[in-house]
């Protein structure tokens, strides 16, 4: 199987574009593909929160580079790079959601398989808000769509990948209504669906 990976890269996005930050990752991938086009032997994938169910795209990769919202414990919007075996170890760091714990958990089945990536990076960025139901990147997060793309683009050169500009066409993106234009131009405004307790159901609050 290995013969078989020896040029595959998987561009992973993970995270739940409908809590703020917590989209972080899908949204880097689909920054990716509407502004460069890539080799055929590169995947991009918006992963979404679906955990085991991602085990069989990693598995037949050599390559894997990972967009998320992660919380290092550092300043809100600070992007921060690992790879290869410490990515395992980040996935996992302070589980703020439950795809992180079930990412972790797609490496090490992967790993005790032996069909791990060869290589890994995980391009990570501190989230400010990941309770808002509903809710935007905070413009600190989404500040950082741009130098995160940027360095996965120097990364994949590192691993002798060239992205041009152009556009990657797939269907392993979310659908054009969760795209983040259509996603921010239709959603309503936290007056009208509130995300955080709705005061029609408590007669007599202010």
């Amino acid at each position: 199987m290995q013969d078989a990976q020896d040029d595959s890269v998987l561009i992973l996005g993970i995270g739940n574009v409908l809590w703020a930050d917590e989209g972080f990752g899908p949204r880097c991938v689909e920054a990716l593909a509407d502004r460069f086009a890539f080799p055929d032997n590169v995947r991009l994938l918006d992963g979404g929160t679906q955990g085991l169910y991602l085990l069989p795209f990693i598995e037949e990769v050599r390559s894997l580079l990972i967009f998320d919202a992660v919380d290092y414990g550092l300043a809100p919007g600070t992007l921060k790079i690992v790879r290869d075996d410490d990515v395992p170890s980040f996935m996992g760091a302070k589980k703020m959601s439950l795809h992180q714990t079930g990412f972790q958990d797609v490496l090490a089945t992967a790993s005790f398989k032996g069909c791990a990536p060869a290589r890994m990076t995980l391009i990570g960025c501190q989230p400010e808000e990941m309770e808002d139901y509903g809710g935007s990147l905070r413009e600190s997060i989404a500040a950082q769509i741009a130098p995160a793309i940027a360095a996965g683009v120097e990364e994949l050169a590192r691993w002798g990948i060239k992205a041009v500009p152009g556009r990657t066409a797939t269907d392993d993106l979310a659908d054009a209504s969760l795209r983040r234009d259509a996603y921010e131009s239709g959603r309503p405004s936290a007056e009208d669906a509130c995300r955080a307790g709705d005061d029609r159901f408590f007669p007599g609050r202010s």
